[in-house]
């Protein structure tokens, strides 16, 4: 016992010297690093790691008559029943005769289960509050937006989001006109697998495009001021009933500026629980951008925060 011992020994020895073992150690040694620094630039987009965490910065945004998007972040181990208890959770957590809230969930999350996603929309239509998908991955957009399709005519408002990034975004944008639901344009963060690179901005107001004069609401979801005045202005012009929506934790100053002068209402996403961006080491060869993400999280901490210290008052929605 004590000779395979030994040989065991010289034998990692060895695969720790070889190219391959070096580059795993190389690669361990570099996401030891690499996360926790990820992780303190994902605090800064969660209100904290509890419900009371949220419903006290949500409550604080809504005497400032902004709306609210509350939404929970679980781990992605996370099982779907549990999933969808924070859900449920979360809508009791809402104050009795809040106004303009609303519930984003995530399918995959919670398996596409349409028994599950069930109980959630009729909770939410019992307390008069809406819910939304959030958009995820390319390959998560047909199971969700059949979940979604499914549960029309849902118990309360229904409403999904189109990614400007994505090709396919104007097929799903014709498509989802049609339902009658609230729908979130964002620029998107991940690309479609074997499909050129769009313009994120670009392809955002060719969304907003389709969707002006058909769309029963729209929200455009950007801290880009450029994109938000051109895609409220399209919309308005439209006769479009829209809103801007702003992401916890992101800098909000220059783009209510732009949505006071066009008299536009805003809204604002406060994520709390598991501290989660896509800060995915792996992914970094493919995706250079999420360095830059990492960098600016890092940075720019000027948000949602600086309302709750009084900083922002006068910055609200005129």
């Amino acid at each position: 016992m004590g000779d395979r011992k030994s040989k065991a020994g010289v034998s990692g020895s060895s695969d720790r010297r070889s190219p391959e073992g070096m580059k795993a150690r190389l690669r361990d040694a570099l996401w030891t690093v690499w996360m926790p620094v990820a992780h303190i630039a994902a605090k800064g987009y969660v209100a904290g790691p509890h419900l009371t965490d949220a419903l006290r910065v949500s409550e604080m945004l809504a005497r400032r008559e902004f709306g609210v998007t509350l939404c929970p972040w679980n781990s992605p181990d996370t099982p779907a029943e549990q999933v969808a208890e924070t859900y449920h959770a979360a809508l009791r957590g809402v104050p009795s005769g809040a106004l303009d809230w609303y519930l984003s969930i995530k399918a995959p999350e919670i398996d596409y289960s349409l028994q599950l996603t069930q109980t959630v929309v009729a909770a939410a239509g019992q307390l008069g509050i809406g819910v939304h998908f959030d958009s995820h991955g390319p390959e998560t957009a047909d199971p969700t937006f059949d979940l979604v399709e499914r549960l029309l005519p849902g118990a309360s408002p229904l409403g999904c989001t189109l990614p400007g990034r994505w090709e396919r975004s104007l097929r799903d944008a014709e498509r989802v006109r049609e339902w009658g639901v609230r729908v979130r344009v964002v620029k998107g963060q991940w690309r479609e697998p074997g499909r050129r690179e769009r313009d994120p901005r670009l392809g955002c107001l060719e969304v907003i495009e389709c969707l002006a004069g058909n769309a029963q609401r729209v929200a455009v979801a950007s801290h880009d001021p450029v994109l938000v005045r051109d895609g409220l202005t399209r919309l308005l012009k439209a006769g479009t009933p829209c809103e801007l929506e702003l992401l916890f934790g992101l800098p909000m100053v220059p783009v209510l500026n732009v949505a006071r002068e066009l008299g536009v209402g805003v809204r604002v996403y406060v994520p709390y629980g598991h501290a989660w961006l896509p800060y995915c080491f792996t992914q970094m060869a493919r995706n250079p951008r999420i360095l830059w993400w990492l960098i600016r999280d890092m940075t720019f901490r000027r948000s949602a925060r600086a309302l709750a210290a009084g900083m922002g008052a006068a910055s609200g929605p005129a």
